[in-house]
């Protein structure tokens, strides 16, 4: 697995205590959860972007 891939992983397994505190209503905790989201949309556009080098390399490498 790439690189990338195991920090979005890790990244989400990390939000899960503020999206269950978001859950019960801490409004402090939705906005962290947003921050950290964005982190996420960032680490798989990387792997998009490694997965179509991937793809274009004619496979793995």
């Amino acid at each position: 697995m790439t690189q990338n891939y195991e920090k979005l992983v890790a990244s989400v397994e990390a939000i899960r205590p503020d999206v269950e505190r978001a859950e019960k209503g801490n409004k402090a905790a939705t906005s962290r959860v947003r921050k950290q989201m964005q982190e996420v949309k960032a680490i798989a556009q990387d792997i998009r972007k490694e997965m179509l080098e991937l793809r274009d390399a004619g496979g793995a490498q």
